[in-house]
């Protein structure tokens, strides 16, 4: 794994630095923490990771000896999420949607565009664990993709107070659903793990989807509907007992009920999922995000995964404006 992450660090070197550059510049800004407290609150997560997840460890060291960088730098952009005490979110909208031949999963991932140009495609060819293809953030080892056992997985932030250093950190948890065969098996370990923070995790393969809607208390589990959809976005759809959900987007439950509408009447294809991606219903908050004015936040990029594949298709960007297009196709194992 250490080397994965050595290769990883070394290609990557320049998008890392402006990576780190970006997220010291967020935890001064929006949470008024030093880059070397961001660091210290990392570390934390050692003892659990060294114990239970050594080759995430591995990997870890292994793009920060190529990157040339700290080892806990390189923690602190995969554990962002947990140092930022769910007080971050990334605005997405996504969706699963189970037809009679193919199983889709999709997203729009809305952050700061300035982050943008530190998006890289990561390919990992593993050894007795199915091959990943993915979009990430450049350092970061567990994000939006698939694997070549047919699983993919998607992520909703979601803002809520509390954090469990004894669980998972959640980008490591979506590494976790793309180093496993099934869905079941994802979610099963999941379950057994915890994660450590507030999110939505969505994840799917050719029998269709489960969403985990999880908190520093535990995971909740999300069904299909009877039309084999799942529909998320920035807010938690389920009860949980003793969280503390913070004010969310004011428009996540407004993209939910437009994601909603839009599926109705609709079969599930990639050309339909293209469509509730590109929607710009009050714009430009819209399920296709924008800039304007006080909102830096808009669409980074957009994927349709069809898992029978497995393959998905990616628009850098906004989908309505794309800037480059990319296709996912895990190396067959």
């Amino acid at each position: 794994m250490r080397e994965i992450g050595f290769h990883h660090g070394c290609e990557a070197k320049s998008e890392i630095n402006r990576g780190l550059e970006f997220y010291q510049y967020l935890f001064h800004d929006w949470n008024k923490l030093s880059w070397d407290v961001a660091c210290d609150a990392a570390m934390k997560f050692m003892p659990l990771l060294e114990k239970d997840w050594a080759q995430y460890v591995d990997e870890i060291r292994g793009i920060a000896t190529g990157a040339d960088v700290t080892l806990a730098s390189i923690l602190a952009l995969n554990v962002r999420t947990e140092i930022a005490f769910g007080m971050w979110s990334d605005g997405c909208t996504a969706l699963s949607w189970k037809g009679e031949k193919s199983s889709f999963l999709a997203q729009n991932w809305d952050w700061e565009q300035k982050q943008k140009e530190n998006l890289i495609r990561l390919r990992i060819k593993q050894q007795k664990k199915p091959n990943i293809d993915m979009i990430t953030e450049a350092g970061i080892i567990g994000k939006i993709g698939l694997n070549s056992a047919g699983v993919g997985v998607c992520l909703n932030a979601i803002k809520a107070k509390g954090i469990d250093f004894s669980k998972l950190p959640c980008h490591l948890a979506l590494r976790t659903c793309l180093d496993s065969r099934s869905r079941a098996e994802a979610v099963d370990a999941l379950q057994r793990a915890g994660v450590a923070s507030s999110s939505h995790i969505l994840v799917a393969d050719p029998d269709g989807a489960t969403g985990l809607e999880c908190s520093f208390k535990g995971v909740v589990l999300l069904p299909m509907s009877e039309e084999g959809l799942i529909t998320h976005t920035n807010h938690y759809i389920q009860e949980h007992v003793g969280v503390e959900e913070e004010a969310p987007f004011k428009d996540t439950k407004s993209r939910l009920i437009r994601e909603n509408e839009l599926v109705k009447g609709l079969k599930p294809s990639v050309e339909s999922i293209e469509t509730v991606l590109r929607d710009e219903d009050d714009f430009p908050v819209s399920i296709n995000r924008h800039q304007a004015d006080d909102i830096t936040i808009a669409t980074v990029f957009s994927i349709v995964m069809d898992l029978s594949g497995p393959v998905a298709d990616v628009c850098i960007g906004r989908p309505t404006a794309p800037e480059q297009r990319l296709q996912l196709r895990p190396l067959v194992a």
